[in-house]
């Protein structure tokens, strides 16, 4: 190759290096701080243009069907005819460097789970709202979250908080637990740590301990889980049959009749809606004090059927201001149920003791403890 073509061959080059990117500067020895990594988990600098960067970015590039870098062939042939041309190194582009080390994660923030207490008891009270609390239907969301156990399959229960999704969410006996959820959001928002199914039965604890009733003992650990883990329809009890039924429904979840009885006197709390159970109206004269008061007016007073175009209830003759579901009116129908409602009826104490162990294994039932988690008594705002 004679000199002047060797000069306009090697002009074409550089020329071309220009016209890729033409803010290229002409030292062909900075390393540039643009880097991309390889998949075998190094570390390059990139160069600052496109087309022709391919071509410096490993020592043993594969040719690809006659393609490849035009750049390349010709630094490539200027080599190979011993003019010494040689455009850029290898060991001016690699930055070798090791595989970046994974990070640590940040350790868990503790809660504070007596704050989080602390914080659903501020928002309990709002007196534009039913009676004047939301005690009762955080109460109900924290039972029908925690109702859906089986026992023989292992399925439901609280850990996994699956009504946060439409199916589970839709159930007629989860009407109007829309509002319970909504409630708990901001105390989920300035405690994001908190699971959802923790939050939800924390919610029932304080509700319980707040209106008036037992110290209820509570340990976290409940983890949240995705829509696959719902559970079936029909799994909480109908308020329309009978012993059998709830029976049924109890056993199943691994209860016997004396628990039965000491749940089913959170009647206690709240009342009905038509436009979510269609049923209507309190069971006591004190929906937002818990008290064996259901166990009291189920005994004394007379329950007639109530006329109505609703679902069928009772409402007490004298007044018809309370309400009794045909469910409620079974624990005096069966000899068994009975003998507990007028236990609970004379001893209220009896009742707090039995309510409270009752209560906590229905919010334990399902979740996967490890024996290590802190058992919490909260103290209440009230105290």
């Amino acid at each position: 190759m004679s000199f002047s073509s060797f000069r306009l061959l090697r002009a074409v080059s550089r020329r071309e290096l220009y016209i890729t990117r033409p803010n290229f500067t002409a030292s062909t020895t900075t390393l540039l701080n643009f880097p991309f990594s390889f998949t075998n988990g190094t570390r390059a600098a990139a160069l600052p243009f496109s087309k022709t960067a391919r071509a410096f970015s490993t020592a043993t590039e594969e040719k690809s069907g006659g393609g490849g870098s035009k750049l390349v062939w010709i630094a490539a042939g200027l080599v190979g005819a011993g003019a010494g041309y040689y455009i850029f190194s290898t060991q001016q582009i690699i930055q070798k460097v090791e595989p970046l080390a994974e990070a640590t994660p940040p350790p868990k923030k503790e809660i504070d789970y007596q704050s989080v207490y602390n914080q659903i008891a501020d928002i309990l009270e709002d007196n534009d709202y039913d009676d004047g609390s939301y005690g009762p239907v955080l109460l109900r969301l924290a039972w029908h979250s925690s109702g859906t156990y089986d026992k023989e399959t292992g399925t439901g229960g609280s850990n996994g908080a699956t009504m946060r999704f439409a199916q589970e969410g839709g159930y007629g006996a989860n009407a109007g637990l829309n509002v319970a959820r909504d409630k708990l959001e901001s105390i989920k928002e300035k405690n994001p740590e908190i699971s959802y199914s923790d939050l939800w039965t924390l919610a029932g604890v304080v509700a319980i301990q707040e209106l008036g009733g037992p110290t209820i003992p509570w340990r976290p650990g409940r983890v949240d889980a995705d829509v696959s883990l719902t559970t079936p329809d029909g799994r909480l009890p109908d308020a329309e049959k009978g012993a059998k039924h709830i029976r049924d429904i109890f056993y199943r979840m691994g209860f016997d009749d004396r628990e039965i009885v000491a749940l089913i006197g959170a009647h206690a709390l709240g009342r009905c809606h038509p436009t979510r159970s269609g049923f209507d109206g309190p069971w006591t004269s004190s929906p937002t004090v818990f008290t064996n008061d259901f166990f009291k007016e189920l005994l004394n007073k007379k329950w007639v059927e109530k006329k109505w175009k609703g679902p069928k209830q009772y409402v007490d003759k004298q007044t018809g201001n309370l309400m009794m579901l045909p469910a409620d009116l079974a624990f005096i129908q069966d000899k068994s149920f009975k003998s507990w409602v007028e236990k609970y009826a004379k001893d209220e104490q009896l009742y707090f003791k039995d309510f409270a162990e009752a209560f906590t294994k229905l919010l334990e039932l399902g979740v996967p403890f490890t024996g290590n988690e802190k058992v919490y008594t909260f103290k209440p705002t009230t105290q």
